[in-house]
This record gives C-alpha cells, structure tokens and sequence, in this order.
C-alpha cells in the first residue's frame, strides 16, 4: 500500500491556480506534521511548506502570499492552495509526512506552468 497518494497536479497557465492533496494511507499512524516539497527540473528538491497537527504552518519565504498549506487531522490528508502560479512554480511536488518514529514521502505529482 503506497503510504502517500498525491491528488490534483497537472497544466495550467501563468496566473491561474491548482490545489493539491495527499492524503495518508491508514497504516501510517501518529502523524506529527505534513509538508510539501517540489523539485524543479534540473534542481534539487526544496521545502514548500510544513504543517503541524496542532495547525502551525511555515512557508519557504519566497511563497508566502501565493501559496497556502492546510489539513484535515481526522482525514489525514493536507492540501496545498497555490495561486498566480508562474512557470517557476513547474515541478514534481511531492508530499511528506514525519510520524514520531518514521518519515514518508509520496510518488510526486507534476504540476507544470505555462507562459
């Protein structure tokens, strides 16, 4: 059973927006925090945003404003909102999450962004 499953990638235009989900498998117990991360082609994979249980969220600064992180607890599933997308935003996304004894990772999902 893949203990992530990504939602919600794909083509859009600069300026419009697309919201991602993931959400985790029931195996996966105790989770602590969810995040997203992406890595752009040809770059290394670099936090987008991170967001605890208790609801604390922190954003890579250059996002702050466009994007925007939340989580259903009981669903376990965290969402990403990102808007005025722009073709630097193009990359696989993948999803995160940290219980109290593991970290998982999602298969990614492609989120491309056209001039």
């Amino acid at each position: 059973q893949v203990p992530l499953v990504e939602f919600g990638g794909g083509l859009v235009q600069a300026g419009g927006s697309l919201r991602l989900s993931c959400a985790a498998s029931e195996r996966i117990t105790d989770i602590r925090a969810m995040s997203w991360y992406r890595q752009p082609p040809g770059g290394r994979r670099e936090l987008v945003a991170v967001i605890t249980t208790s609801g604390s969220s922190t954003y890579q600064d250059s996002l702050k404003g466009r994007f925007n992180i939340s989580t259903d607890n009981a669903q376990k599933t965290v969402y990403l909102q990102m808007n005025s997308l722009k073709p630097d935003d193009t990359a696989v996304y993948y999803c995160h999450a940290r219980t109290g004894s593991s970290i998982y990772w999602g298969q990614g999902t492609q989120v491309t962004v056209s001039s």
